[in-house]
């Protein structure tokens, strides 16, 4: 600190300088506090409530891609006439590949039809019966926006309208609807769980940002007697609870790969499933900029809070 200062500019010179420390004074003696001494419980804090969040959206984002794949389950058998050619057959799987529901889809001919019986039943029908009397058949999978019950039938009208199909196998419509239901369902309690998380998460952030800068309120005080601007007050104190929420979020992000990556050597093998690379890399993020934001409009508005009361309000 320059020796040629009086007290009230080193009473100014110790409130605004190094942002990354704390500045106290203790009979006359300039004692520092390091960045994380000052602001450990808050990283530690933020850094739980985040983990936590990034669960909760893990899973919910989970839940959403594995509904979608069940829906996307779903299959249609399209049985052609036994007169129906090889051409024929190919031309309708064509038309159905390249309508807007259809995401797979399988063409089986006679022959195979035939190879495939034979193997599951040892049965040779050609030779029981003098010819082949399975008929060409088309397999496909609707998207998972098509699979509701309405959308299945209209489907299934719009086949049987083409030449050459004897019937189909729709999947039944008890099923499709109970199956939706309940993903909306599920859907409806995952994100109402969601929302009260961020909102439980940010009143706790916010305490704990509040709790920090209540420490430090004599400073603030201080720095207004000297001169300080609001703005330039506040500078330092939400700098570095973005610090704090970056760094929250950071470790958080951490502490769910390593658990993550460990979880298949601990039994746990389907997790990969569901949580692909490219889901971590969203959540984690997403956490850090939760963080960030949570930690730095918390600190503005407690700053704000202070910058506002006189001396004597501060003991309260």
């Amino acid at each position: 600190m320059p020796s040629n200062i009086d007290n009230r500019d080193k009473i100014y010179y110790l409130c605004t300088q190094s942002p990354n420390h704390s500045v106290i004074m203790k009979h006359n003696k300039e004692v520092k506090i390091s960045y994380w001494a000052a602001h450990l419980t808050t990283v530690v804090s933020v850094t739980l409530v985040l983990l936590l969040i990034g669960i909760i959206a893990l899973i919910t984002i989970s839940a959403s891609n594995e509904t979608r794949r069940l829906r996307e389950k779903l299959e249609v058998s399209v049985i052609m006439d036994d007169s129906a050619s090889n051409a024929a057959t190919d031309s309708i799987a064509k038309q159905i590949a390249d309508s807007p529901y259809a995401l797979s889809v399988k063409v089986i001919s006679k022959e195979q039809a035939l190879e495939s019986w034979k193997a599951e039943t040892g049965e040779d029908l050609e030779a029981l019966f003098g010819v082949n009397p399975l008929s060409p058949e088309i397999t496909f999978t609707v998207k998972a926006d098509y699979s509701s019950e309405k959308n299945l039938q209209e489907i299934g009208s719009s086949i049987r309208a083409m030449g050459g199909v004897s019937d189909m196998a729709l999947p039944d419509a008890a099923m499709v609807d109970n199956m939706n239901r309940n993903i909306e369902r599920l859907s409806i309690i995952l994100g109402t769980i969601a929302i009260v998380m961020i909102i439980i998460s940010f009143v706790l952030i916010n305490n704990t940002v509040h709790l920090a800068i209540y420490a430090r309120r004599f400073t603030i005080h201080t720095m207004q007697l000297v001169g300080a601007t609001n703005g330039f007050i506040r500078r330092p104190f939400v700098t570095n609870n973005m610090l704090s929420g970056f760094l929250a979020g950071l470790i958080a992000s951490v502490v769910m790969a390593v658990v993550l990556t460990a979880a298949p050597n601990a039994g746990f093998n389907d997790v990969a499933e569901y949580v692909s690379w490219t889901t971590y890399g969203m959540v984690a993020a997403g956490m850090i900029i939760i963080g960030v934001l949570i930690c730095s409009i918390a600190a503005w508005g407690a700053t704000s809070r202070y910058l506002g009361k006189d001396y004597g309000e501060l003991f309260k």
